[in-house]
């Protein structure tokens, strides 16, 4: 079965109304409720202009409610930058609030001035990771926690808020290079597919991912989930020429950032809109899009795909129509030949 799912609450331009962005989050929240998604995301950053954007668990926590049985999955939670006891008994509270329907999704980050800001060293973050990621998965299941590691220390200590899913959330690992995906393989959890590169470096990371975990004596995970930017409208020309302008901009946001430094090989975000777009971007009708989902599916397995459809400065009536296209369209398509194969 695939599912799908959607980046709720993107960074949008500093002179947005914040409150009214947030109710348009709850909007496309109730609507892609109502189209049959499966999962609601957003991500994390700190200080980051030119953009605004509200901190992930907290707008989880008020779109629970909202959201029906979707998954909420903090897309991704910065990890290193964390005290593990906060992030332990913050998302065990998420998973409680919704009943049981956290993803954990958790990864390094790569911006020098959150780290800065936050008192650590990124030289330290993939220790930091490690040991908080332990400390966590350690609080959840264990009476007692005794750890003395390099940058967290606890004595005796006792979680006593804890998820509903047992033995925790799934663990979601964003990674970008060919070293950290196979730290997630060795760690035994599910691997975020990058959504910056493209499908062809992805399928060459992809066995390095699952070479590390068989290799570390862990069974593969059945979710395969990716994060993709995508636009759906009548036409090709008409999908490229609403979200050109606005991916653009975000992603010339990244390169200020030093995001595409942070990507394997020589990728860079500084290059024209056709080639940034190539095996990167979902766009065009709605065969196009069905295609392209299947393309994917079909060459690296991904089963869950969350798209950011959302991007800063563009107005919510773009995403909601892209929701109405894929409740129509796209997600029956993909239900309809899971019951011409299950009636088989």
């Amino acid at each position: 079965m695939l599912k799908f799912g959607i980046m709720v609450m993107p960074q949008h331009p500093r002179t947005d109304s914040p409150v009214k962005r947030f109710r348009e989050a709850v909007e496309l929240t109730h609507l892609a409720r109502d189209a049959g998604f499966h999962s609601i995301a957003c991500g994390q950053h700190f200080l980051s202009p030119p953009y605004q954007n509200l901190q992930s668990l907290p707008l989880l926590a008020r779109l629970a409610a909202d959201s029906g049985t979707m998954d909420l999955i903090p897309s991704i939670l910065l990890l290193p930058l964390y005290n593990p006891v906060q992030v332990a008994e913050d998302v065990a509270s998420l998973d409680v609030i919704s009943e049981g329907r956290v993803v954990f999704g958790v990864g390094l980050g790569y911006r020098d001035i959150e780290y800065e800001a936050f008192n650590t060293n990124r030289r330290e973050r993939t220790a930091r990771f490690l040991e908080a990621l332990e400390v966590i998965q350690r609080l959840w299941t264990e009476d007692e926690v005794t750890f003395a590691g390099r940058h967290f220390h606890l004595t005796r200590a006792t979680c006593t808020i804890r998820p509903v899913q047992k033995p925790y959330p799934p663990i979601w690992i964003a990674a970008n290079d060919d070293a950290a995906i196979a730290r997630a393989g060795r760690l035994g959890c599910t691997w975020l597919l990058n959504p910056h590169v493209t499908l062809t470096t992805l399928e060459r990371q992809m066995p390095l991912y699952k070479a590390a975990i068989i290799k570390a004596g862990k069974s593969v995970p059945a979710e395969v989930p990716i994060i993709k930017e995508m636009h759906v409208a009548k036409t090709r020309e008409e999908a490229i020429k609403v979200a050109q302008p606005y991916l653009e901009g975000k992603y010339q946001a990244y390169a200020d950032w030093g995001q595409d430094k942070a990507l394997p090989g020589q990728e860079s975000f500084r290059v024209p809109f056709e080639d940034l777009a190539k095996d990167r971007f979902i766009l065009g009708s709605v065969e196009d899009v069905i295609q392209q989902i299947e393309k994917h599916h079909h060459q690296l397995g991904i089963n869950h795909f969350i798209f950011r459809i959302w991007w800063p400065g563009m107005a919510a009536y773009h995403a909601y129509r892209v929701i109405e296209l894929m409740g129509e369209h796209v997600i029956p398509h993909f239900l309809q030949r899971l019951d011409a194969t299950t009636s088989r």
